[in-house]
């Protein structure tokens, strides 16, 4: 199965003026607004900007997490805005570092578009290589979109407490840095350390250079886990498990879910256990 494709691949579809659906995701947690400032200055040509706090979450509440999911209602009215159609291609990319790309490919593969894919190396690699960059904001034809939620694809907080209580088998992988993991220091939540039993695959091994690993490369990350096991995906919010996901899927393993809020939903519970420390893996 394909996750993403080239900027070669991307330019010469523009250049045929063949139908492709392109998103530009550009974002930066630190300063909310600079991602969308970075696509009026320039972005590839016929890209509409899709905002990850206005467009790929929803409010933020009592519990949820800081990304919660978006109400997938108005998400589909976006989407159709942004020219998506059920049947055809959608490219997603942001400034090259992989996650906020790779939240829009989960919240549309979830959302039900069956054709969504990444740009290899995003914004970065495009403007590297040479290819045409525009300043105009495209005028786009209201796509018909609709949603087909693939619900197996969440957990919920509730089956993240059977696994951890030991009712139901699962695996659970806590996609952030490891110092954060461990609990060695916390920047933006609360509460430092991890769900208790999680164990640790950093987001960001998931590429190199920008670019999505081989199959048989996240197959080697992975090789430690059960294929058998329902695996339960998380980070801070949800935004940065989403390479793991599409990693963990490239890897050929099928029980794979995101859980939604992550740890940052966890942690607004203050019932919940947490854990500090190495989750150890198997040798």
């Amino acid at each position: 199965m394909q996750f993403s494709v080239t900027a070669e691949w991307l330019n010469e579809q523009i250049r045929l003026k063949k139908t492709v659906t392109i998103l530009d995701c550009r974002f930066d947690l630190k300063k909310p607004d600079a991602g969308e400032a970075e696509y009026l200055q320039s972005h590839i040509p016929g890209a509409v900007y899709i905002h990850l706090n206005r467009d790929l979450s929803g409010k933020v509440k009592n519990h949820g997490g800081r990304h919660p999911l978006p109400e997938m209602d108005r998400f589909r009215d976006k989407m159709q805005q942004a020219g998506v159609n059920d049947d055809e291609l959608i490219i997603v990319y942001d400034g090259g570092e992989g996650a906020f790309a790779a939240r829009a490919w989960w919240l549309l593969t979830f959302a039900g578009h069956k054709q969504t894919f990444l740009l290899d190396g995003g914004y970065s690699e495009w403007r590297e290589k040479g290819y045409p960059l525009s300043e105009t904001i495209p005028d786009v034809q209201r796509g018909t979109f609709k949603l087909d939620l693939q619900l197996e694809s969440i957990a919920e907080t509730a089956e993240v407490e059977q696994i951890v209580d030991g009712y139901t088998r699962g695996t659970l992988i806590d996609s952030r840095e490891s110092a954060r993991y461990r609990g060695d220091h916390e920047p933006i939540d609360k509460v430092a350390g991890h769900i208790p039993g999680a164990l640790n695959y950093e987001w960001f091994e998931s590429y190199q250079a920008g670019n999505l690993l081989k199959p048989d490369d996240q197959k080697k990350r992975f090789s430690d886990l059960d294929p058998d096991q329902p695996l339960i995906v998380y980070c801070g919010s949800g935004v940065t498990a989403c390479p793991n996901i599409i990693a963990l899927k490239m890897a050929g393993f099928k029980h794979v879910k995101l859980y939604t809020g992550s740890y940052s939903d966890w942690i607004s519970y203050t019932d919940h256990e947490i854990e500090t420390g190495e989750t150890n893996k198997k040798e």
